[in-house]
């Protein structure tokens, strides 16, 4: 077995990928069908509509799979193991855009959007995380495979929030907490590895099929308010030309996985230039705020003198997770 920080990548891999029907999913869903010996889950809504899309062979596996459903991830997961017998690598890139005001969600159909969008994007997430720790450690090594690795895909919307899209970054913030927070619970023999890929503007159809819309409130109706304007770049099919292929973003999705062999996974993977800047700035950002509150922050510890709690509880901060 690899070092605890490392992963190989079976010869003859099974990949369960999320929302294989466009864009990334199908991009990363077609490499690995093409592939000579590895294997693939492939689900989508309707998976009939992969039979076009996929080279068809025994490797290949397509389930119809509804990301919202509990009872259809579970069954989905299932038809895997009755299939291959294990996983190897959970893509959970399944998902879909909500944008507009977010004060419209204060309305009934804004706030049923807004539910959805969450439960499309964080839960089913999250579950589909779960099943694969499991198998991973429970069922891979029935067949001499231990461990594997979840790539969740968030987007840059998980690590940088944007005007119109509060719901879908709440969402998407929230896997990126999940995850970090999961891969730290795993032990180091079970194998098991995280990593969120974060792609900037990639080439689908996310805007046209996969993006839900707020009513407009007349609040923000003003042309040069923030939303109009993320709204109008967004729509902009020029602008969609421009953005990275899917089949590049998923051709280094597959890479960062086979170089995990000698080199740990990264917890986070932003994808195309825009990404990896913005993420840069927006951790400057977040540093130059704490220099500026660092003596605010510092000045409610208790001071050394008149200490009421133990130093080791002090400093694990186990006070504040049990008084909160």
């Amino acid at each position: 077995m690899a070092p605890a920080h490392l992963y190989n990548l079976p010869a003859d891999a099974v990949w369960f990928i999320t929302g294989s029907s466009s864009g990334i999913g199908l991009a990363l869903a077609q490499k690995i069908a093409s592939h000579p010996t590895h294997r693939l889950v492939a689900t989508a809504r309707n998976s009939s509509k992969l039979a076009g899309l996929l080279s068809q062979s025994d490797r290949v596996h397509t389930i119809d799979l509804d990301v919202t459903s509990e009872n259809a991830i579970d069954a989905a997961v299932d038809s895997a193991l009755s299939k291959f017998g294990r996983i190897d690598v959970m893509v959970n890139n399944a998902g879909s855009g909500l944008m507009g005001d977010t004060e419209s969600a204060l309305q009934p159909e804004g706030q049923a959007k807004a539910r959805k969008q969450v439960e499309t994007n964080l839960w089913g997430t999250t579950r589909l995380s779960l099943h694969a720790v499991r198998v991973f450690r429970d069922e891979n090594p029935k067949t001499g495979q231990q461990g594997g690795v979840v790539l969740n895909v968030t987007s840059l919307g998980g690590f940088a929030g944007f005007p119109g899209t509060a719901f879908y970054h709440a969402a998407k913030f929230g896997v990126e907490g999940f995850t970090e927070g999961l891969s730290k619970e795993v032990r180091p023999e079970w194998n098991i590895h995280f990593c969120l890929i974060e792609p900037g503007g990639t080439q689908s159809n996310f805007v046209t099929a996969g993006m839900d819309w707020f009513a407009p409130h007349p609040a923000y109706a003003a042309a040069d308010s923030p939303s109009r304007l993320l709204e109008e770049h967004v729509r902009d099919p020029e602008k969609q030309k421009t953005r990275t292929p899917a089949e590049r973003v998923a051709g280094a999705m597959y890479q960062v996985v086979v170089l995990a062999r000698s080199k740990s996974l990264p917890m986070r993977l932003p994808l195309t230039e825009g990404a990896w800047q913005i993420v840069k700035n927006e951790i400057a950002v977040v540093d130059k705020e704490l220099e500026e509150v660092k003596a605010l922050s510092l000045s409610v510890e208790v001071d050394d003198a008149n200490k009421t709690e133990p130093s080791e509880k002090r400093a694990t901060g186990l006070n504040s997770t049990v008084d909160s």
